[in-house]
């Protein structure tokens, strides 16, 4: 399977101090073609007006992680972390039996560009806990950064999911491949620029599912930031 889902092709909410595109079914859109994708349950590309942001809400049983295009998120939660993420951190919360967190634009006047990543958890009801990791661009640069991971594998923050997800930087003459194993899913959202996927053109917001595929191939970039999720199969 070689399956393109288009930037306009998501769901879509303005609320004026947030701006959210939806990959797969979130809040008041519904879409049973997109639920999720092995584990991978939710991306949303949020952009956050100054001074505005998420009140304190709960979650459970959810991988949850933050990583930040631009700006800065102010993030507080029931387990006593505090702290702004800023572009390079990447923030993992498992929520488990349950957590309560905040989540604010930092800036008072500039906007916040985010991506809003839900895995689901290969066991419910784990203690909730909190991780922050920084990858530096360079870390990036033209290959496959490892930057969650189940076993936390190279410095990456650790989730607690069938699920490894690699941060990349291609432009220009750049390359970067991914050897998917035989009978998992990979999953490639590019969070900005342009590039091509298997030699298919994609850009900013746009996403490609592969199964069955031998090799993902990321090359022909044009300032491209790429996420790509190396995913186990859910049954049902």
């Amino acid at each position: 399977m070689f399956e393109i889902r288009r930037s306009e092709e998501r769901g879509h909410a303005n609320h004026g101090w947030l701006d959210s595109y939806h990959s797969f079914s979130f809040a008041d859109y519904r879409d049973p073609q997109h639920v999720h994708f092995g584990p991978l349950r939710v991306i949303n590309e949020d952009r956050i007006a100054g001074g505005e942001g998420f009140g304190t809400h709960g979650h459970r049983d959810m991988e949850i992680v933050t990583y930040v295009l631009e700006g800065a998120l102010a993030h507080r939660d029931s387990m006593g972390n505090g702290s702004t993420i800023r572009p390079g951190d990447v923030q993992r919360m498992s929520a488990g039996t349950g957590v309560q967190h905040s989540e604010f634009n930092a800036s008072q006047d500039e906007s916040a560009h985010l991506l809003q990543i839900w895995v689901i958890p290969q066991r419910a009801g784990d203690q909730p806990s909190y991780e922050e990791k920084r990858f530096d661009a360079a870390d990036k640069r033209g290959r496959l950064r490892v930057v969650a991971s189940p076993d936390g594998r190279d410095g990456s923050v650790t989730i607690h999911a069938d699920a490894s997800i690699y941060a990349a930087l291609i432009d220009g003459e750049e390359t970067a491949t991914f050897a998917q194993p035989k009978g998992r899913l990979t999953y490639v959202h590019v969070a900005r620029g342009a590039l091509t996927v298997n030699g298919k053109a994609l850009r900013a917001g746009d996403a490609a599912k592969l199964s069955d595929t031998d090799t993902v191939t990321l090359e022909k970039g044009e300032n491209a930031e790429v996420l790509l999720f190396d995913l186990g199969q859910l049954n049902g």
